[in-house]
């Protein structure tokens, strides 16, 4: 399932430049991620580095709107990053 940045967001920049598949962006307010870019980091690392560098606790989390299983986000992986070797 894609990662949801919450109200909680302080617009630290620290997510933005750490997100391997360019789905964090800054929206209106606070940051946003994409969900169609979002793989929670699989197939780059073991857990989502936004949650890692994120200062403040629990304000990056599941996206209940986006599920999808881990099989789902390597499909989503794979697409980014090597569509061209399909």
């Amino acid at each position: 399932m894609a990662l949801l940045i919450t109200a909680k967001c302080i617009n630290c920049d620290m997510c933005e430049p750490e997100c391997p598949n360019q789905a964090i962006s800054m929206g209106d307010e606070i940051y946003e991620i994409d969900p169609l870019r979002c793989t929670e980091c699989v197939g780059h690392y073991d857990t989502p580095t936004c949650q890692k560098v994120c200062p403040i606790d629990n304000t990056i989390i599941k996206d209940a709107s986006h599920p999808e299983n881990h099989e789902q986000l390597w499909e989503k992986f794979v697409l980014l990053h090597h569509a061209d070797q399909l």
